[in-house]
C-alpha cells in the first residue's frame, strides 16, 4: 500500500444554523469551499431543539449520521423518518425537495450530537426524483482490529474483509466511523483517485507517518493527498482517552459547482432557475404550495 500525504490540517469553527442550531462547519467555508464531491460537512453538538425546520433543496445528497440522541425528518413527499444514536438519514434533493430536520429531547437533557455531509450529484442527476431513507444502527456491521484497539462501524467502505453501503448515494461515497484505543494503529485502505478527510470529534491521533505525521485534536479536519491508496493512524499508548473520528471518501466529479444556500448547480443559470422554481412551485416544487411538516412546527 502507498501512503496518502497530509494536505492540510484545519480546526473547524462554530455558527449559527437553522433555528438556535449551532455548528462546527468545516467543508463548506473558506478553509475548504469544496472538496469534490463532497460540499459541506457540519458537526452538531447541541440541546436545542430547533433544529432545522421547513426549508427546500435541489441538486445534492445529504447524509445526517446520530453519535448520540435523535433526530426527525419529514418532507413534502410524505416521507418520515426517526433515528437514534448511531442510525442514519439520507435524503437525494434531486430535482426539488422541501423537509425538516428536528432533534429530539432527551430524558436526561443530554444534547444531541451529529454530522450532516452534503454530496454533490453528478450533472446528469441534478434534476433526478427526491428520495429518503433511515438506516439504523442495528444493520451497521462492526469491526475489530489490532487485538480489540480499533474499532470501526463500516457504514459504507470496505475494511478487514467487511465490505458494505454502496448505494447509499449516487455517487461512490465511503463513509467509516473510528474508535481508536490508547495504543492503537490501523493503516486503512481508501480506493486510489478519490478524495479523502477525516474529522476527529474526540481525543487525539497521529495521521500519517514519518517526516509527514501530524497530532491532530478533537474539531480538527484533516484533508489528504490525492496520491495513494492507504491512511495511517495511531494513538499513542499513553494516551487518557480513546480517538473517535470518521474517514470519508468520495469519488470526486469533475464539473463546476455553483452554490446559493440549499440549492446546488453547475451554472449560475440553473441557481437561478432553482430560485425562480422554489418561489413559483414549479419544475418539482409544486408540493411546496401550502406544506408545513407537524416536526417543525414548534421551530419556526
Amino acid at each position: 500500500m502507498s501512503l496518502r500525504k497530509i494536505s492540510k490540517v484545519f480546526l473547524a469553527l462554530e455558527q449559527a444554523e437553522g433555528a438556535g442550531a449551532i455548528v462546527r462547519r468545516s467543508i463548506g467555508t473558506a478553509q475548504l469551499r469544496n472538496f469534490s464531491p463532497f460540499l459541506l460537512l457540519d458537526h452538531l453538538e447541541s440541546s436545542s431543539l430547533g433544529g432545522f425546520p421547513d426549508h427546500p433543496h435541489r441538486g445534492q445528497e445529504t447524509i445526517s449520521y446520530i453519535l448520540s440522541g435523535s433526530l426527525s425528518h419529514e418532507d413534502f413527499t410524505g416521507a418520515k423518518g426517526h433515528v437514534s444514536t448511531g442510525g442514519l438519514q439520507f435524503m437525494t434533493a434531486g430535482r426539488g425537495i422541501m423537509h425538516s430536520e428536528i432533534p429530539n429531547p432527551s430524558p436526561s437533557g443530554a444534547p444531541n450530537i451529529g454530522l450532516q455531509l452534503w454530496v454533490d450529484l453528478p450533472s446528469h442527476l441534478k434534476l433526478c426524483p427526491p428520495r429518503y431513507r433511515d438506516l439504523p444502527a442495528s444493520e451497521i456491521p462492526l469491526v475489530e482490529l489490532d487485538e480489540g484497539r480499533v474499532r470501526v462501524k463500516v457504514i459504507s467502505g470496505k475494511v478487514g474483509g467487511v465490505e458494505r453501503g454502496r448505494d447509499l448515494t449516487y455517487v461512490g461515497v465511503w463513509y467509516l466511523d473510528f474508535e481508536v484505543e490508547a495504543g492503537g494503529k490501523i493503516v486503512q485502505e481508501v480506493p486510489k483517485g478519490w478524495n479523502a478527510f477525516a474529522y476527529l470529534l474526540t481525543g487525539q491521533a497521529t495521521f500519517g507517518s514519518g517526516e509527514g505525521k501530524r497530532v491532530v485534536k478533537r474539531w480538527h479536519n484533516v484533508v489528504f493527498e490525492q496520491d495513494g491508496d492507504s491512511i495511517e493512524v495511531s494513538v499513542d499508548a499513553d494516551a487518557k482517552e480513546s480517538a473517535h473520528f470518521v474517514l470519508i471518501a468520495g469519488q470526486p466529479l469533475d464539473q463546476p459547482v455553483v452554490r446559493l444556500g440549499p440549492f446546488v448547480m453547475n451554472t449560475e443559470e440553473e441557481v437561478q432557475q432553482a430560485m425562480r422554481d422554489f418561489r413559483r412551485f414549479e419544475n418539482g416544487f409544486e408540493r411546496a404550495r401550502g406544506w408545513e411538516s407537524e416536526i417543525g412546527r414548534g421551530a419556526m
